[in-house]
């Protein structure tokens, strides 16, 4: 089980690249100047036997977070371990935001009628049309395009669009046998309508083509109608994983 979520962990590094990362131990503390995601600006321990000097590495890792104004949050998955939970525990940090990692066998998805539809080249409308979908604010542009500018492996940016207004858009991280679906969102005057399914379809079936054999996505534990989409589409969960930050940040 544990290689299993150190695998997606690397993908997920890769996919969705932070600015700076240090390293503390088997600890990896990301931070992200431009962008507030929280899997942007955490640390994530990948290692459940690497619990020496606890106490000592989340100061140092504190005081990484503060120069970068960002409030010290720890990313919990199985590869934490009980030992840093129970640690946490005692300090009375508070655990939040649940989600779960979701994996499809490509083999096994229904893909043939799905639409062809060639990625978008030009970030900027990318940008743009995914920014307006989710409803996010137009000050995170450049922190988005560094990010997806900084994406190693091929990315394929897709967007529906009705004429000149996006309906839908995600980005789909195609890395070896793997296909990484990120930024997964739907205009809100255009919900219920099918069209992210299509677009789910579309990137999948562009990634198939490309050797993809897996695909695999991260959802939060309380977005039923997420949640109801992929599990309609075949996708099945392996690992949570959830944030925890100390009683003054909170």
């Amino acid at each position: 089980m544990l290689a299993t979520v150190r695998r997606y962990e690397a993908a997920g590094f890769r996919a969705w690249p932070a600015a700076a990362v240090h390293y503390d131990g088997t600890w990896v503390v990301r931070l992200t100047a431009g962008h507030p995601a929280k899997r942007l600006n955490s640390v994530n321990p990948l290692d459940p036997g690497d619990i020496q000097h606890m106490a000592d590495r989340i100061g140092r890792a504190g005081r990484r977070f503060d120069a970068y104004g960002r409030p010290l949050t720890f990313r919990m998955s199985p590869l934490s371990g009980p030992d840093l939970a129970s640690h946490l525990d005692k300090e009375g940090w508070s655990r939040f935001d649940e989600s779960l990692v979701m994996r499809l066998q490509l083999a096994d998805a229904q893909l043939d009628a799905a639409m062809d539809q060639i990625p978008l080249k030009d970030i900027s409308r990318f940008i743009g049309a995914s920014l307006k979908v989710s409803g996010s604010d137009v000050s995170l542009r450049p922190g988005l395009s560094e990010i997806i500018g900084a994406i190693q492996p091929e990315a394929g940016l897709f967007a529906l669009e009705d004429g000149a207004e996006p309906l839908a858009t995600l980005i789909c991280v195609h890395d070896g046998d793997l296909a990484g679906l990120f930024e997964i969102a739907t205009d809100k005057a255009a919900r219920n309508k099918g069209h992210g399914r299509n677009l789910i379809l579309s990137a999948l079936k562009w990634a198939r083509l490309r050797g993809a054999r897996e695909a695999w996505l991260q959802v939060e534990a309380g977005n039923a109608p997420a949640l109801a989409l992929y599990h309609a589409l075949g996708f099945e969960e392996v690992y949570r994983y959830h944030y925890r930050r100390p009683s003054e940040h909170e």
